[in-house]
């Protein structure tokens, strides 16, 4: 087996086909020879696992860094990362993999290499530059929203916008669901009016409170959402935020995401 099938195997291959755009035609005919599209979407891979810079690609994936890149930014913006992730959450709730009894919050601050978009003073890094990495998981740790926003953004304003990401996701038995029995999180959404969204929407909310929970201990739920984070710290392009614009390093996210996803469904 190649390098491009281990990074890129069948099973994912299929549900890329069927979320992945139509390839431009010339009118004109000619052009060209286009570059295979599970070759540029191994590479894509292999640049979000290992880290390395576009410029950094080796040739066995048959296609240049331009080219790859240049196809990493046509499908991040027909936003195929966060449907290849929809579709490989809908799997797993087909199978009855996914745990809707208690799901939980948390994000994680990367630095910024560069500006643009979205990164802010990171008040726990001397103010330098970097972004937040939001998540929402289920209770085995499978992350089902995401998120990015400035390192200067409060946790608890990120907690509406990611609940209401959360997609439509199959059910084993009934209608599609996207909204938990319940909602752990730290002391930094412990704000009454979070509370209180999430009981109108009959979410049971389990939200530490600030003077009456120990800061160093993460509870007997909260720990999940920690091992998501360090599930996504595989993909080490997280590490450091290298991406100019905002959706190319939500795009990296997703693809951490739904590698996570799809081991599970795998498995």
């Amino acid at each position: 087996m190649g390098i491009v099938e281990q990074l890129a195997p069948d099973g994912l291959w299929e549900i890329f086909q069927d979320v992945a755009p139509e390839p431009p035609a010339r009118a004109q005919g000619g052009g060209w020879r286009r570059c295979d599209d599970r070759a540029v979407l191994a590479a894509i891979i292999y640049v979000a696992t290992s880290g390395c810079t576009w410029r950094q690609l080796p040739p066995v994936f048959g296609a240049s860094w331009q080219t790859v890149h240049r196809r990493f930014t046509v499908w991040s913006k027909a936003r195929v990362w966060a449907k290849l992730h929809r579709v490989v959450l809908d799997r797993l709730g087909a199978k009855g993999e996914l745990d809707w009894s208690r799901c939980a919050i948390d994000s994680v601050s990367v630095r910024a290499v560069k500006g643009g978009p979205l990164p802010g003073p990171n008040p726990t890094d001397r103010g330098k530059l970097g972004s937040k990495i939001h998540v929402i998981c289920d209770r085995n740790g499978l992350p089902i929203s995401l998120g990015v926003s400035g390192a200067n953004l409060h946790d608890s304003q990120a907690l509406i916008p990611l609940m209401r990401g959360i997609p439509p996701i199959r059910s084993r038995y009934g209608p599609r669901r996207r909204r938990p029995a319940k909602l752990h999180a730290d002391k930094s959404y412990d704000f009454d009016h979070l509370r209180n969204w999430l009981r109108r929407r009959q979410i049971v909310p389990r939200i530490a409170r600030r003077g009456l929970e120990r800061s160093d201990r993460l509870g007997r739920h909260r720990w999940v959402v920690e091992r998501t984070m360090s599930w996504l710290n595989r993909c080490r392009r997280l590490h450091r935020r290298y991406e100019r614009k905002a959706d190319h390093f939500l795009a990296f996210v997703g693809i951490a995401s739904t590698l996570i996803c799809y081991r599970r469904c795998t498995n």
